[in-house]
Order: C-alpha cells, then sequence, then structure tokens
C-alpha cells in the first residue's frame, strides 16, 4: 500500500473501535485463553509496559517496524517484537514510555512520531507485564540505529503484508513455561512472531482491514 493511501486512512483507523479480546483471541496460544474470560489479572499487581507500532514509508510503501530481542537469560530473549518496554518513574505516561522505548532501542526520536491511537491493553502472564500498545507513524524514511544490547536487528513488514491472510499459521514451538506445542502465528520473513506480539498484530490488522 502506498505510503499516502495509508495517510488517507488515518482519520478512519482513529475512530475505528478497539476490538481488544476478539482480535488478542484469534492468535492467543491455548493455555492464554482463561485470562480473556473476565480475569482479573489485577490481582497479580503487573508491571506496566508500552509498545509502539511505528508505520513509516519505504520506497514510497507502507512499512511496520518490528525488532529481534537480542539473546539473553530471560523470558522473552530472542523474540519478535515491537519496540517498547517497561514504564519508568520518570515516564509521565505509558505512550511517553513506548516513544522514549523507540528511541533507545531503535534511535527513531520521539519528536518525529506522531501517535495516532492507543490499541488494547494485553496481559503476559509469563512475564506479569500490563502491555499498552500505541500506533504511531511516521512521514519520513527511517534509518534505524539499534542499541545491540537489546535489539539484535529490525524486521520490515510491509502493510499488504500484514493484511495478507497466508501469513498466519500454526506452528509448534518450545517455549520457557510448555514445550512443543501448537500456537498460531505469523510468518514474517522466516521468523515466527507469535504470542503478545501476534496478539496486538492480529488486532492492528483487524483494524486497518475494518478502514479499508
Amino acid at each position: 500500500m502506498l505510503f499516502d493511501k495509508f495517510l488517507e486512512l488515518i482519520p478512519k483507523i482513529e475512530k475505528e473501535p478497539l476490538l481488544s479480546s476478539e482480535a488478542h483471541i484469534k492468535m492467543a496460544p491455548l493455555e492464554r485463553l482463561k485470562y480473556y474470560e473476565n480475569y482479573d489479572y489485577s490481582i497479580h499487581n503487573p508491571r506496566k509496559s508500552a509498545v509502539l507500532s511505528l508505520f513509516y514509508p519505504k520506497d514510497t510503501q507502507t512499512n511496520l517496524l518490528l525488532i529481534v530481542r537480542s539473546e539473553y537469560p530471560g523470558i522473552h530473549s530472542a523474540q519478535i517484537s515491537f519496540p517498547g518496554g517497561k514504564m519508568e518513574i520518570f515516564d509521565a505516561s505509558l505512550q511517553e514510555t513506548a516513544l522514549r522505548e523507540t528511541e533507545e532501542e531503535v534511535g527513531i526520536a520521539k519528536d518525529k512520531i506522531q501517535i495516532i491511537k492507543p490499541f488494547s491493553e494485553l496481559y503476559i502472564p509469563p512475564s506479569n507485564f500490563l502491555v499498552s500498545p500505541f500506533m504511531g507513524i511516521t512521514t519520513e524514511a527511517i534509518f534505524p540505529k539499534i542499541d545491540s544490547r537489546e535489539v539484535s536487528h529490525i524486521l520490515e513488514l510491509p502493510i499488504q503484508d500484514l493484511l495478507d491472510n497466508r501469513l498466519i499459521s500454526n506452528v509448534k514451538l518450545s517455549t520457557s513455561y510448555a514445550k512443543n506445542i501448537e500456537v498460531p502465528a505469523f510468518i514474517i520473513s522466516n521468523h515466527i512472531v507469535w504470542g503478545a506480539t501476534a496478539m496486538i498484530l492480529s488486532e492492528i490488522k483487524d483494524i486497518i482491514s475494518k478502514a479499508l
């Protein structure tokens, strides 16, 4: 999709109601479904975090930025995600968290980014994070400067690929909490994108599709 055409969609995207669990459940691992039936995750006192789904032009086409996490001793090591992280006490808001983390991780200045809207928050049981996703755009080509301590490399996802259902498949993998489980996933440049990132992508995909 041409970036100019995507910009024309922005007013419609802003007005679309959030889909929350309706979209999240489509890409949720089976063992997480219980968290979407009036589950009160506040009993776990989850840590607040925020991520940014950043759309930008590349060769006139619309792309979405994803990152591959560096390997480290932790639950989300080497996984595909959006730029983002935990809220710090000096962040004025979760939106500020998403912008700050994006600048720290991939070097895109927050004053170059326009926030379009917040998306539905999502509880992540393995890490006990409550993540708040935000959708943003930059009208300029991006030249990421990654923080190699946190980011291995970036993935650029053309929006027409995101909207293609053929990108979705069921795959078997092993996680920090289960072995050889089958999960729904987006297959992006031979990477398996599953869990929270896939669930957030599902809502973004559905809202853009409705706006179209």
